[in-house]
């Protein structure tokens, strides 16, 4: 027990005795400074210096722009570019992913690529029949909200839509001899007029120019978009008097009859309606002859 009160006194004095630190001039060995220290004295002052230094590293990193020079810290620039380039970049595909459904619909156009669908009315009504007593005819809260917004709706804007629609017509782009009609067994979605080469071909309906081309089965071909999802097309064409952009009025000459591409037997026009997709009789809209 004695020997281990010894050894305590003997650290706590080792601890305690006192030191001088001086510092002397090198030629004339003149004493400059002098510091009286002990062992515990350094190693607080140390410890006490270690901790400020490792706060105000960890303040400047945390708080400060400094810490975008460390690797592996990410800067807030970045973060915000790199977030407006990916909003950026899904609107990108959005736009992209419309235009080649676009695309997709005019090539479609262009090549007659159409796929009729076939079936049987009695089988198709048989499919919809229901049992009245299984349907529950009580509208939903949420339906009579949606009638009483669409009544809203339609209270001021029924006779404008049913007015602009009936106001809508076809002119006939040419005057001559049908000499093919539209024929869906046979992918022939158009009527084939026969006509005088150079004839002016005019536009069946006020519209906007979308394709004005040449293409190696059917010549010069021109596209007109009249809104609504109506398109008219005409092809092999000797030449084209206007070009892809351009806005045309009902009756403005778009073209001149001939008989160019290789699927031409000789001067006449080939001429399509399409809704929304689909191709139509023209001879239901225009009387050609």
């Amino acid at each position: 027990m004695a020997k281990k009160k010894k050894e305590q006194k003997r650290i706590t004095k080792k601890l305690l005795n006192k030191y001088r630190l001086v510092i002397l001039n090198e030629d004339t060995f003149e004493e400059r400074i002098s510091f009286k220290l002990t062992r515990l004295n350094v190693f607080v002052l140390t410890s006490i210096t270690s901790i400020i230094l490792i706060s105000c590293t960890t303040i400047l990193i945390a708080f400060t722009p400094l810490r975008e020079y460390i690797p592996g810290y990410s800067s807030t620039s970045l973060n915000q570019k790199a977030t407006r380039l990916v909003s950026t970049a899904d609107s990108l595909e959005t736009v992209l992913a419309v235009n080649q459904e676009y695309y997709n619909s005019i090539k479609k156009v262009l090549t007659g690529d159409v796929k009729t669908v076939e079936f049987d009315i009695d089988s198709a009504v048989q499919s919809q029949k229901l049992n009245p007593d299984e349907v529950d005819l009580n509208p939903s809260e949420q339906d009579m909200q949606l009638r009483e917004e669409v009544s809203r709706e339609d209270k001021y804007s029924l006779f404008e839509s049913e007015k602009s629609s009936t106001d809508f017509s076809l002119f006939p782009p040419v005057k001559g001899s049908v000499t093919s009609g539209y024929n869906v067994n046979e992918r022939h979605y158009a009527i084939d007029v026969a006509v005088p080469k150079d004839t002016p071909i005019k536009a069946a309906a006020a519209g906007t120019v979308i394709f004005a081309e040449w293409t190696a089965e059917t010549g010069h071909v021109i596209i007109l978009e009249h809104g609504n999802g109506l398109l008219t097309v005409y092809k092999h064409n000797a030449s084209l008097t206007k070009q892809q952009g351009e806005l045309v009025k009902a009756g403005e000459v778009i073209a001149t009859a001939g008989s160019t591409g290789e699927l031409t037997t000789g001067p006449h026009l080939h001429f399509e309606l399409w809704r929304d997709g689909y191709p139509t009789d023209p001879s239901k809209f225009i009387d050609f002859e």
